[in-house]
This record gives structure tokens, sequence and C-alpha cells, in this order.
């Protein structure tokens, strides 16, 4: 074996050792872990009149490798009887597909 063949075979080593401390699953295959229970703390004060906030609930996020848990806060509702709908994962042909929440009336 060359030298360089060598370094190669031991670059390509680390980087499955390193892999295999991920734990890769693909999103389209994998279901996101259940939602985490959150207590939604108080919300902000209100600053300006006609300010009203809404809590968004937190979610599970797809990284490319994992699914990572973004928390939940507070979002400023563009008008005063506006509900918020959480997005949510949605199987579909075999996959699951992330749906973006959005604002109701």
């Amino acid at each position: 074996m060359t030298r360089s063949m060598i370094v190669f075979a031991r670059i390509g080593a680390a980087i499955l050792l390193l892999l295999s401390a991920v734990p890769i699953a693909a999103a389209q295959g994998m279901a996101p872990p259940p939602p985490q229970v959150e207590a939604a703390p108080p919300p902000p004060p209100v600053a300006a009149p006609g300010a009203y906030w809404a809590w968004r609930p937190g979610y599970w996020r797809w990284n490319g490798f994992r699914y990572v848990w973004r928390p939940g806060h507070y979002v400023r509702a563009p008008y005063p009887t506006a509900v918020w709908v959480p997005g949510a994962w949605v199987f579909v042909n075999g996959q699951y597909v992330w749906h973006n929440g959005h604002w109701r009336r």
C-alpha cells in the first residue's frame, strides 16, 4: 500500500467513527419523537395598545441528521382574534413532511 492510500484509509476510518456517534435517520422514514411537555410562562406585558400575544408551542425540527427540539415561545398576534395553529409532521407518500404553523381568523 502506498503512503497516500494509508492516509486516506485512516481519514475514512475517522469519518466513519464520527458519523457513528451521530444518530442518523432519514427524515422521510423516521417519525419525530413525541412533543415535549411545556408549560407556557405568563405572556409578556402589553407594551402598546393593541398588542396581543399567542403561545407558539415547541416542535421537533429536522436538522439533516436528527430531530432537534425547538422550545415554544410567545409571538405577537397580527390581530386580536388571531389563533395560532401549530405546525405538524404529516406522513405523506412514505415520508414525514413538515407543515408550517399559521394564523387563523
